[in-house]
């Protein structure tokens, strides 16, 4: 089994941040294989923060379904509660990743408005 919220979670965020080699994005589609489900593929997909917090959310609450169908009796039960525990956190570091943002974006604002303050600009 695999984690792979995990890994499409990775694929968006490079996606969206620029970031991240061909060796790193090759491991991770390997992981989700030639035919993930639809919203694993939209997570992969994610252009934006914002379209990997809501496509991470559908797959959030595709995996809840899974484990509330799933017999705890089987072996990979624990191994399923495993993977929504590692995917909730990575759900909490998104949100941080974007508060840290928003933060950034008011600060910059606020650094545009100081300068024009500082240093008036005739019209």
């Amino acid at each position: 089994m695999s984690c792979h919220e995990i890994e499409a979670l990775r694929l968006g965020l490079m996606n969206s941040l620029g970031i991240g080699d061909d060796a790193t994005r090759r491991h991770a589609r390997d992981e989700l294989g030639d035919d993930p489900e639809p919203h694993i593929a939209a997570l992969a997909d994610a252009e934006s923060l914002a379209a990997c917090r809501r496509h991470l959310d559908t797959a959030l609450v595709e995996l809840e379904a899974e484990i509330a169908e799933a017999d705890p009796e089987a072996p990979d039960y624990d191994y399923l509660r495993g993977r929504l525990v590692a995917v909730r956190d990575a759900e909490n570091a998104l949100e941080r990743l974007l508060s840290h943002g928003d933060a950034f974006l008011d600060d910059l604002g606020e650094s545009h408005h100081t300068l024009h303050e500082a240093f008036p600009v005739d019209e």
